[in-house]
């Protein structure tokens, strides 16, 4: 599937409301469980979903750069933490409210929001055992925006020496060993969730399983 940009903003606003709706249901012990983020309990996911539709001010996100001594990662997990410190019913009354919303951080764009969004509601729907649907088509156009990328992912450098092959739409990349199984699958394995590994099969699995880093 090519990229289209208003078909990007529809499945980010339905990934967004899909979340929500699996937050309502959850236990106080549910949303304070591990997610598949490394780090990240399922309110601290939630929260940085809602953080992403409403971004700091140039001068206010240098200023949190400063803070977190130039590292960006640890600058968005300072906010993301004290944003989830919201009560549960706020995180998802939030997420149902910004769910539409089109806004873009400064400093990144849809093709990166909606990998993004489908990837953080598996990081919350998967340890929970409550499935977010995502189309095929639309997770192969986060894929192969994840594929093209350098940082965060290296994905097509991490990866190299396998051939990744979706079995629910039309979609390859990489020449070696095949790995096999459904694009959202793959997706998670392209952003380094582990988990993903057991939804694959194929002749390359085994060599996938043994990388120092997934």
């Amino acid at each position: 599937m090519a990229f289209d940009e208003d078909r990007a903003w529809q499945v980010i606003e339905q990934q967004r409301l899909a979340i929500a709706e699996v937050l309502a249901g959850l236990s106080a012990d549910e949303w304070e469980a591990p997610s598949l983020c490394a780090g990240w309990r399922i309110r601290d996911v939630a929260a940085h979903v809602i953080v992403g539709t409403h971004p700091l001010a140039v001068g206010a996100t240098l200023t949190a750069l400063a803070r977190a001594g130039g590292r960006y990662n640890t600058m968005i997990d300072t906010l993301t933490r004290n944003y989830a410190d919201r009560p549960d019913a706020d995180l998802v009354s939030e997420l149902r409210a910004c769910a539409p919303s089109r806004t873009l951080p400064a400093v990144t764009n849809v093709r990166n929001i909606l990998f993004d969004t489908i990837v953080h509601g598996q990081d919350i729907a998967i340890p929970l055992h409550r499935p977010i649907v995502v189309p095929p088509g639309d997770a192969a156009v986060a894929a192969t925006r994840v594929w093209s990328m350098g940082w965060p992912f290296w994905a097509r450098r991490r990866l190299r020496g396998f051939q990744l092959t979706a079995t629910d739409t039309d979609w390859t990349v990489g020449t070696g060993p095949v790995v096999r199984g459904p694009m959202t699958a793959l997706l998670l394995t392209l952003t380094g969730r582990p988990k993903a590994l057991e939804q694959l099969s194929g002749a390359g699995l085994s060599g996938l399983r043994q990388l120092r880093r997934l």
